[in-house]
């Protein structure tokens, strides 16, 4: 899906005009690219968050020379999905990473207490 359909889809299933679903879809992009320039983040619960990342600067290496070079540091946006998001994307990941946090405490539940201290030989 492109902008265009996701526009058209805004406008149809809201009931508004494609120019409204517009100029919604262009303020909340404005705002989140904003928000994150400025060093925020932008957190919508189950669908996931962007902020910026911070890239140091690091030596690199030109492959078709073998010479080392300078690679400067950057701010990158990122995008970090959601719990929701992710089970949409794929349940059976879900389902498998609830069956690992349940598996987990019943498995430290289930480990014995400690042994009680030998007890003295008799003499």
């Amino acid at each position: 899906m492109n902008k265009t359909e996701l526009i058209e889809h805004l406008a149809s299933k809201h009931e508004l005009t494609k120019a409204e679903a517009g100029r919604i879809l262009e303020t909340l992009l404005d705002a989140v690219v904003s928000t994150v320039k400025k060093g925020g983040a932008v957190s919508i619960p189950g669908f996931g968050s962007f902020k910026q990342h911070a890239r140091a600067a690091r030596t690199g290496v030109n492959p078709s020379t073998g010479d080392k070079i300078k690679i400067a540091a950057a701010k990158l946006p990122k995008f970090t999905p959601g719990a929701g998001f992710k089970a949409a994307v794929d349940p059976k990941a879900a389902a498998r990473k609830a069956a690992k946090t349940a598996a987990a405490p019943a498995k430290a539940a289930a480990k014995p207490a400690a042994k009680p201290a030998a007890k003295k030989a008799k003499k």
